[in-house]
């Protein structure tokens, strides 16, 4: 591959085919885990790991798995890898360990992470495909990024709750005061929906404007042409 494809694989994962704003896929821990940035992007950091593992080992045996049971040695690939970084947060970061609790485990059956193994890492080379895994895990962690500080900004006041976990001393920025009574809605369920419909809408609005250009820009050229 040379580095145009690279690069239209990484914009692919990051933007067009966004796990978690055009696909809609993985909403479980998307969903439950995003109730501040810290553990959102806790978790998306230990998929981007997963995922870009996962795609390198598989593309590297693809041509030795047998077709048939692929998905069975898929996810104890998957499942072995998971493991490695569970006891790595218990062992390094074992407070946001407890945080996360059963999510980091679960990303054995995140359907993110098969998906991305069946759809490219099975018929690609290992370069190519460990970029896919690492884009799609980098354009996870951006929705999880920004929907965690939505609802804790709104939920709470504050950003970066839970910090010193992973940084001892560091503090929380207070956003509007102590006095500051929260909004439940938005660390609870309905607000993590409501949160997640508005990334989904803002990003369809982006790629609107952005056909109307092209478009208009079309018809400028034709006009000219003519």
């Amino acid at each position: 591959m040379d580095l145009q494809a690279y690069k239209d694989i990484a914009w692919n994962g990051v933007w067009k085919q966004n796990t978690g704003v055009v696909q809609i896929l993985g909403l479980c821990p998307i969903l439950a885990i995003s109730t501040n940035i810290v553990n959102a992007v806790s978790l998306g950091l230990a998929t981007i790991v997963v995922m870009a593992m996962s795609n390198l080992v598989i593309a590297a045996l693809r041509n030795f798995i047998p077709y048939e049971i692929r998905i069975p040695v898929f996810i104890l690939i998957i499942a072995a890898l998971v493991t490695v970084v569970d006891l790595a947060f218990n062992a390094y970061l074992h407070e946001l360990y407890l945080v996360l609790g059963i999510f980091i485990p679960l990303i054995v059956t995140n359907c993110i992470v098969l998906a991305r193994v069946e759809a490219f890492a099975a018929k690609n080379e290992p370069g190519g495909s460990t970029v896919d895994g690492i884009a799609m895990g980098i354009g996870l962690t951006l929705v999880l990024a920004v929907l965690g500080a939505m609802r804790e900004v709104v939920g709470s006041g504050t950003l970066l709750s839970g910090i010193d976990m992973i940084f001892p001393g560091m503090q929380p920025i207070v956003l509007f005061g102590d006095d500051y009574p929260g909004f439940l809605v938005a660390i609870l369920p309905p607000g993590a929906f409501i949160a997640l419909g508005c990334l989904i809408a803002g990003r369809n609005w982006i790629e609107a404007r952005k056909l109307a250009r092209a478009h208009a820009a079309a018809l400028a050229a034709k006009a000219a042409e003519a």
